[in-house]
């Protein structure tokens, strides 16, 4: 319902403001400019499409590879003590806690499409577990804060838009995106806790938080101690070794359950292919929206506004091109996504609005998209404190992405 209303203001605002600059200001061009645009923006979402449909099918596969193989369960095992704190509700042992483990192994491998099921399974076993059924449980918070954070180790659909968009290094934003989303999951497990009373100042929730901060204030000192060119030097071949290891280990694991890791990955990959050919459609729709809005120049109107603002303010005004896809994030993934590629299509995907436009784009997830259908999946009306930690967790890691761009580009 969110996108839908989104989606129509982007059409009337850019009539409405394109008319005026007809009638009163005697731009011939603008309204030819607005139909060309839906052309080109149609054509560059199929484009966009297409080219993701080799990756998800890759990405799926390898997945279920590692599902068979039993990837899932040993990280499930290994992070079991922490899980049983954050969700003291779920009872030792209960199927929903296996559930979650998956959504969020889905979510940090970013993808968003594979986690989806996963998720409204896990809300369904949450749900018999609830006591008042129209009423958002203790762990049901929790569960989606740690989703609307949006929790990523390998930003894989980020990385294959910047390829689409002709960027020299796709994998460069890798160690900015795991930085910015660390905060934000940090932030929202924080803020949910503290709503819920859940005494994280224990022997376990310690040493893994504590860790966890720990390791990325080391990355964050050794990426500051280094220049620009090294940053992007060690941090794309560090994401590319990284996303190399996890294909062989997923496959040796496989290998070594005595799967047959083929018919594995063919199984997980005809959900890639139609995963992608289902996008298509949201895709042309966003992205159309965006370039009418664009052409009539009301983005770069409300663009303008902002910098002015920030830079009255004192502060550096590079950032606000990117601001449209933070702003549209908690609403919607789809919307953002296509506010990220035309922020690359503008700026460039090298620029520094394009590569922070991504890290927007993986430091946080939808917050109201998610709510909307995992709570409406299972009849939950009153949400309670759901919202508020949600927009804290996104928050804050759009501050935290801003920072970290300008110490990375």
């Amino acid at each position: 319902m969110v996108l839908n209303y989104i989606w129509l203001a982007f059409f009337l605002v850019a009539f409405v403001i394109a008319a005026f600059r007809l009638l009163f200001m005697g731009d011939v061009a603008v309204f030819p400019s607005m139909i060309d645009s839906t052309f080109e923006m149609s054509k560059t979402a199929f484009e966009i499409s297409l080219g993701l449909t080799g990756v998800l099918t890759l990405w799926l596969g390898i997945m279920k590879v590692g599902e068979r193989g039993g990837v899932v369960a040993l990280v499930a095992k290994v992070l079991s003590p922490v899980f049983v704190r954050l969700f003291p509700d779920i009872p030792k042992g209960h199927p929903v806690t296996g559930s979650i483990f998956m959504n969020i192994s889905a979510n940090m491998l970013g993808l968003d499409n594979a986690a989806t099921p996963l998720g409204l399974k896990a809300m369904e076993q949450l749900q018999q577990l609830n006591t008042k059924k129209d009423t958002a449980s203790n762990p049901m918070i929790m569960f989606l804060v740690l989703n609307t954070s949006g929790l990523t180790l390998i930003p894989v659909s980020i990385m294959v838009y910047r390829a689409q968009m002709g960027a020299e290094q796709p994998t460069d934003i890798f160690i900015p995106i795991l930085l910015a989303t660390f905060f934000s999951t940090l932030a929202g497990i924080v803020v949910t806790s503290i709503y819920q009373r859940i005494n994280i100042i224990n022997r376990t929730m310690m040493l893994a938080l504590g860790g966890m901060s720990i390791f990325v204030a080391a990355i964050i000192w050794l990426f500051g101690s280094m220049s620009k060119d090294q940053v992007g030097v060690v941090s794309t071949n560090v994401a590319n070794i990284l996303l190399m290891l996890i294909i062989v280990s997923f496959i040796l694991a496989g290998m070594r359950k005595r799967v047959n890791v083929y018919d594995a990955f063919i199984e997980g990959a005809k959900d890639g292919f139609s995963t992608a050919i289902r996008i298509i459609p949201y895709l042309v729709a966003i992205l159309v929206g965006i370039g009418v809005f664009r052409a009539s120049g009301a983005m770069d109107m409300i663009i303008d506004g902002v910098r002015w603002l920030v830079e009255a303010c004192g502060m550096d005004g590079d950032f606000v091109g990117a601001l449209p896809t933070a702003l549209m994030k908690p609403l919607s993934g789809s919307g953002a996504r296509g506010m990220m590629v035309d922020a690359m299509t503008t700026y460039g995907a090298d620029s520094f609005v394009g590569r922070l436009s991504c890290v927007f784009q993986g430091s946080t997830d939808t917050t109201f998209y998610i709510l909307a259908v995992y709570f409406g999946s299972v009849g939950i009306r009153y949400t309670r404190h759901a919202v508020a930690c949600g927009l804290l967790a996104d928050l804050a890691g759009m501050i935290a992405a801003i920072a970290i761009c300008y110490m990375f580009f």
